[in-house]
Parts: C-alpha cells; sequence; structure tokens
C-alpha cells in the first residue's frame, strides 16, 4: 500500500511522517497488519540488522513512593502488593546485575521509586555504579531515579552512568489525567538535563491507559522532538489497588501497530520492547522483534516477566541474535554524535540537535558501527511472587558470551531476604 511504501522511504532516510500518516498506521485494518510489521521491518533491518539488545532491570528501591501516578503498583496510596524495601547496598545491586549480564543484557537499569533523588542518593547510586562497572566489564548503565535537580545528571555521568532514563509516558495534554503530583514540563525537564550532562537519554511511553490515537501520536512525536536515544514502549497491566486497575483495552495487534508506529517516527533510535508485552502481545512478541531492536530480559520492577531462558529461544526460533557488548547499539551517525555530547553540548541538545536524523548516509545494517511512580514509568505487570534468591556471582565470561545456566535466575526482590511487604 502506498502509505506503507512512503513509510518505509522516509524510514531509510530519518525523515518524520506527517502526523497524519503517524495516525494511519494506528488506524489499518487486521487484513493489513502483517504488512504494517513487514514495512517497520525494514526500518529495523536497516538501522540494526537482526540485532536484539537485552537490558536488565536492578530495582534499588522498591515501594513508598509520594507520587500519584495512576498507573504504578508503587505509588502513594497504593493497596498493590508487591515487595517494599529501601536502597539495596552496592555490592547487592552488583549481584542482582550479574545475573542479567551473564544472561546476555548488555545495559543494566538501576531503577528507585521515589519523586527524585536527594544528592546523597545520587552519591549512594553513584558507587553502585562503580561496583556495577567494577566487576562486569564493557556494560552499560542506565539510571531512573526520578526527577533531577541542577548537577545530578553531571555527577551520575561522573560515575560512570552511560544513560538516564525517565519516561514522558502519555501526551502533554493528557498527562494531568494520570498523575497530579508533578507535571509534563517537570518530565521533559528532567530528560533535558540528562542531555546537557552529555548522557544517552532514554525516553518513553506506556501505552493501554485510555489515551487516544492522537495522544500515542504526539508523546512519539515529543520523543522524537527530544532526541531520546532509546524510547521503551511499555502496555499497561493493571495493577489491583490503583486507579487504572480497570483498563483493559489493548490487544496484541493494536500494540503491534503502536509499535510500527514508534519506529516509522523513530526510525534510528534504540525502540524498546518493555513492560507489559507478554500479557499483551501474548504469543506475538516474536512478531515484534521484526520492529523493536530492544527487550528486557526476564522480571520487571514490580511484576514478573517471562523468564530469561524463554526470552532467548524466542530470539534465536526467530531468527535474530542478540547483541554483543563489544558492538554499538546505535547507528554511526548517531553514536558518534552521542560520544562527542560532553564537549559538543549532547545529541538533541539545541547545539547538536541538526547532528541527528541530518542528511548523513545510513550506516550498513548490522555494521556494529535506549517503570515506576516519577521514575521509569515501566512498572506495568500483573503478577506477583515471593523473593528468590539471586545465584553466586558468576566468574567473568568473554564478552558477549551467554550463560544459560544461569539466565532463569529470578530478580523478584533484587537478591534481598526481606519478606514481601516487609
Amino acid at each position: 500500500m502506498d502509505l506503507l511504501n512512503t513509510l518505509v522511504d522516509k524510514g531509510l532516510r530519518r525523515e518524520l511522517p506527517t502526523r497524519e500518516e503517524a495516525l494511519a498506521v494506528l488506524a489499518t485494518s487486521d487484513d493489513e497488519l502483517l504488512d504494517v510489521v513487514a514495512a517497520a521491518g525494514k526500518v529495523r533491518r536497516q538501522w540494526f540488522g537482526r540485532r536484539v539488545k537485552l537490558n536488565y532491570l536492578v530495582n534499588l528501591k522498591s515501594g513508598l513512593c509520594p507520587e500519584d501516578c495512576s498507573y504504578c503498583s508503587q505509588r502513594l496510596g497504593s493497596k498493590a502488593e508487591i515487595l517494599k524495601y529501601t536502597w539495596l547496598k552496592p555490592e547487592e545491586a552488583s549481584q542482582a546485575a550479574a545475573a542479567g549480564v551473564a544472561g546476555g543484557a548488555k545495559r543494566v537499569c538501576l531503577v528507585a521509586s521515589g519523586r527524585g533523588p536527594t544528592d546523597r542518593d545520587v552519591e549512594r547510586v553513584g558507587r553502585t555504579i562503580e561496583a556495577i562497572k567494577e566487576q562486569n566489564e564493557g556494560i552499560e548503565v542506565c539510571a531512573c531515579l526520578g526527577l533531577l535537580s541542577d548537577g545530578q545528571a553531571e555527577k551520575l555521568r561522573d560515575a560512570g552512568a552511560d544513560a538516564y532514563n525517565h519516561n514522558l509516558n502519555t501526551s502533554e495534554a493528557t498527562y494531568g489525567q494520570i498523575t497530579k503530583t508533578h507535571t509534563y514540563a517537570d518530565r521533559v525537564d528532567t530528560v533535558e538535563k540528562a542531555h546537557a550532562a552529555g548522557l544517552s537519554a532514554c525516553s518513553g511511553l506506556i501505552a493501554g491507559m485510555g489515551e487516544t490515537d492522537e495522544d500515542l501520536v504526539d508523546v512519539v512525536f515529543s520523543l522524537r522532538e527530544l532526541d531520546a536515544d532509546s524510547v521503551p514502549v511499555n502496555f499497561l497491566i493493571p495493577f489491583e489497588g490503583t486507579p487504572l486497575a480497570k483498563e483493559w483495552n489493548l490487544t496484541p495487534q493494536r500494540c503491534l501497530r503502536i509499535l510500527a508506529m514508534a519506529r516509522f517516527v523513530c526510525p534510528d533510535v534504540e525502540v524498546r520492547l518493555a513492560g507489559g508485552r507478554e500479557v499483551h502481545l501474548r504469543s506475538l512478541q516474536p512478531l515484534a522483534l521484526n520492529i523493536v531492536n530492544s527487550i528486557f530480559l526476564g522480571d520487571y520492577l514490580t511484576s514478573e516477566g517471562q523468564a530469561g531462558q524463554a526470552d532467548l529461544d524466542m530470539i534465536a526460533d526467530a531468527g535474530f541474535e542478540v547483541e554483543g557488548a563489544g558492538t554499538t547499539t546505535l547507528p554511526a551517525h548517531r553514536s558518534d554524535v552521542a560520544d562527542a555530547a560532553p564537549a559538543a553540548g549532547g545529541c538533541g541538545s539545541k547545539g547538536g540537535a541538526s547532528l541527528c536524523g541530518s542528511a548523513a548516509g545510513p550506516a550498513p545494517a548490522g555494521d556494529g558501527a535506549a517503570g515506576c511512580g516519577s521514575a521509569c514509568g515501566g512498572c506495568s505487570g500483573h503478577a506477583y511472587a515471593e523473593a528468590a534468591p539471586v545465584a553466586a556471582q558468576p566468574a567473568q565470561a568473554e564478552p558477549g558470551a551467554l550463560r544459560s545456566d544461569l539466565v532463569a535466575v529470578r530478580r523478584r526482590g533484587a537478591g534481598t531476604d526481606i519478606a514481601p511487604n516487609a
């Protein structure tokens, strides 16, 4: 169909679709769905080949959040049955991260509930980043701590953080219906602070909260404007005990259309299939790998994901490969600018925005040459389990090597011995 041919051509040139074209993707019929996936797959393969980046969440601090985000099991007044605990020690977080790294994850995402970190919290997370990097050569670390104050992004960068996650979640027009304790502008400000400090910006959305197609297009266009390097797409799983507990309005087909629209609007960024994929995509998860180039391995923040070995089997069975630690995720025209971010003001900053999505030629595909409360917005989930022990820290594996004997380790409670709801 003409629409999809146009979108593929634009995606290969990193050209922004029109709002009408993006809305038309969401309006396609089920008869056209495989054509939509195939078209988005052409764009995905141009920039990322058949590589899948694995990310692993470590929940540093769970529950007891003062924010009122309607989707979140950790929100103020939540009655959801989740683990609640204060900060993990650096060595505990490093041990939890080791299980994900052993399973092939090349990025560890450190998440903490709350409105935002104190300077003392930032120092604590800095020590955790140092501990993880000391034990895992070449691993990327993304922090997700909520709203940042002046100077905190720079401190995280100096401690070794590679990226900062803070999702926009939904459109500016409807944000006030989801959260009252902070604003959409607050979230944009934090993403911009991360960019300005030279951190790779990771920012995405949550679909399925009752939003319209226009809201979805608005938030994805905003993410393109912010020039996030990673765009996690979460699908709400309504938690009992939260205001959105009755919002079950996603189908696997709609999820695929949302992912395809995100790929067409953000063709050369890390589009990540995040929270809720197992529940909403179900047996169509492998199809989504033709659109996204990144997933979370194993569990999420307060909910169980698919077992790690099942994730690896799915990737292999669908004909994709796990991206190794020695491979640069982003295409050269984006990663080169990101590498120069501290000096140039960052990819997507006012000084460097024209470099991302400029007329530079595409890199060959695969050449080797991105919650909860006010933090990541990726805590959608429905399952709950007792804390399970994390295996002893494995011996250092070769870069990119998979430890299939450890990938089934569950991360519930991030290795703590704290009883549920303690």
